[in-house]
C-alpha cells in the first residue's frame, strides 16, 4: 500500500502525531546545523599564535649619559717671536722638544745691538762730565752770588753791578738744570740700548700652568734675516690637554661647569681617559646652534696629542638599583606607551603600559609600574594584542601539549 493511500486510512489523532514528529526533526537538524556554523566561524575567527623572543626584567645600574665628538687642542699655545730685528744666529730647540719656563731658545745676532750699548755708555760719559763741568760752574756763581749781596748792601756794588752778578749765577743754574737732565736722559738712553741688547736672547716664558711645554711648530731656521715679531716657534701645553665639543640647546642646559667626563680615542680603544667640564660658552652660534663646550684632560703620559678625535661622554644622572628592560620591547597601542608580558605557563602576552625614566642605548629604565616583573617581549611584539597566544623559543624552555590544544611552558 502507498504512503498517501496509509495516510488517508490514519485517524485525526495520528495524522497530528506525524506532523508533530516531522516539525521536531526539522527543528533538532536546524540546531545541529546552527552549532556547526558557530563552530566553524569560530575556527576561523582564532587569532594565530605569534613566535616571540623573551628577555627578563632586571634590575641594575643606569646611567643617563651625553655622547659627543670632539677634537683635542692645547690647553694654551702661543708663538715665540724677537722684539728686535736681525739675523736668527741660533735656534736651540726644534719641533717636539721640551721647554721649560724662562728657558732661552733662540740667538739673534747681537753685534750690533752691542755696539748701541756701547755708543750710549759713551754718551753718557760726556753727559756727566758736561753735569761736572756745570755743577762746578753753579757753585762759582753762587761765590760770586753771595759776596755781590754782601758788597751791595754795602754799597760797593752798584745796582747793575749786583744785577749782573745775578743773572750770571741763574744762567750757571740753569745749564746745570740741562746737564742734569741730559745725564738722566743718557742713562735712559743706555737702559733702552742694554734692554735690545736681552732681547737678542729670546726667551720662551709663561705666567701660569705647568712648567714644561713643547715645540710645537718652527716657523724660521739659523741664518734667516729676522724683523720684528716674526714667528719662530710655537709652544704648546699638553698636560692638561683640551677636548672640544659642541651641544645643542637640548644638551646644552644639562652641562655644567666641573662635571666629570669619560674620553675614549681610536687610537687607545682599550683605555678611558679622565676629564672635567672647564669652561661652557654663554651663547648659542646663530649658524650652528650650537655652543662651544671645553673639557681639561688628565694626559700625564702625554698620549693626547692636539688635533686627535675622541669620543666624549658626560653623566648626566645615574640610577643604582633601577628596573630595567631592552628599549626594543617597549610599544605603542592606542595612546598607551608599554611592553607585553609574557605569560609563560599559558603562552598568552598581555600589553602593561609603562612610564619610562632613563634610556642609555638598547636599556630603559621603568619608573611605574614599581613591581614590574617577568619576562618581557623583544622580538614580536609589533605583531602582538592583548590576550594573544605566543610561541615561544625552544632554547630554555620546556613545552609541552595539552589536550585541549593549548601549550604551556615553564623555565627550564
Amino acid at each position: 500500500m502507498k504512503f498517501s493511500e496509509k495516510v488517508k486510512t490514519m485517524s485525526l489523532t495520528q495524522k497530528l502525531l506525524l506532523l508533530v514528529g516531522g516539525l521536531l526533526v526539522i527543528l533538532l537538524l536546524w540546531r545541529v546545523g546552527q552549532a556547526i556554523f558557530k563552530e566553524a566561524n569560530a575556527k576561523n575567527n582564532r587569532q594565530p599564535a605569534v613566535a616571540v623572543i623573551l628577555s627578563p626584567v632586571e634590575n641594575g645600574l643606569i646611567r643617563d649619559v651625553g655622547r659627543f665628538s670632539g677634537t683635542l687642542i692645547p690647553k694654551s699655545q702661543f708663538v715665540v717671536a724677537p722684539k728686535v730685528s736681525g739675523k736668527l744666529k741660533k735656534l736651540y730647540v726644534n719641533i717636539g722638544d721640551k721647554v721649560t719656563r724662562g728657558q732661552v731658545v733662540a740667538l739673534i745676532d747681537d753685534e750690533e745691538y752691542q755696539q748701541q750699548v756701547a755708543q750710549a755708555e759713551a754718551d753718557l760719559k760726556v753727559a756727566r762730565a758736561n753735569f761736572e763741568e756745570a755743577r762746578s760752574a753753579l757753585e762759582l756763581a753762587k761765590k760770586d752770588l753771595e759776596r755781590a749781596v754782601t758788597l751791595h748792601q754795602k754799597g760797593i756794588y752798584s745796582d747793575a753791578q749786583f744785577d749782573a752778578v745775578q743773572a750770571q749765577y741763574e744762567s750757571q743754574a740753569a745749564r746745570f738744570k740741562v746737564a742734569e737732565a741730559q745725564v738722566a736722559n743718557r742713562e735712559a738712553a743706555l737702559e733702552t740700548a742694554r734692554l735690545r741688547l736681552s732681547y737678542t736672547r729670546i726667551i720662551a716664558t709663561w705666567e701660569t700652568g705647568s712648567d714644561i711645554r713643547y715645540v710645537g711648530e718652527r716657523y724660521a731656521d739659523e741664518g734667516a734675516l729676522l724683523s720684528a715679531n716674526t714667528p719662530i716657534i710655537s709652544i704648546v701645553e699638553l698636560q692638561p690637554i683640551t677636548a672640544v665639543i659642541y651641544a645643542t640647546d637640548k644638551e646644552y642646559f644639562r652641562i655644567k661647569v666641573g662635571q666629570e667626563v669619560s674620553i675614549t680615542s681610536g687610537v687607545f680603544p682599550d683605555q678611558v681617559f679622565r676629564g672635567r667640564v672647564t669652561r661652557v660658552a654663554p651663547l648659542l652660534k646663530e649658524t650652528t646652534r650650537q655652543a662651544r663646550i671645553e673639557i681639561d684632560i688628565d694626559n700625564e703620559d702625554n698620549l693626547l696629542k692636539p688635533g686627535m678625535f675622541v669620543n666624549v661622554e658626560i653623566e648626566y644622572d645615574r640610577r643604582e638599583n633601577a628596573r630595567i628592560i631592552p628599549y626594543s620591547a617597549i610599544v605603542t597601542r592606542g595612546n598607551a606607551q608599554g611592553v607585553f608580558i609574557a605569560d609563560i605557563e599559558n603562552r598568552k602576552a598581555y600589553f602593561k603600559p609603562i612610564k619610562t625614566g632613563i634610556i642609555e642605548g638598547e636599556k630603559a629604565e621603568v619608573l611605574e609600574p614599581a613591581d614590574l616583573s617577568g619576562y618581557v617581549v623583544t622580538l614580536g611584539q609589533h605583531l602582538l594584542q592583548d590576550g594573544m597566544g605566543i610561541i615561544l623559543p625552544e632554547t630554555g624552555f620546556q613545552t609541552g601539549v595539552q589536550p585541549d590544544g593549548e601549550v604551556s611552558a615553564a623555565r627550564g
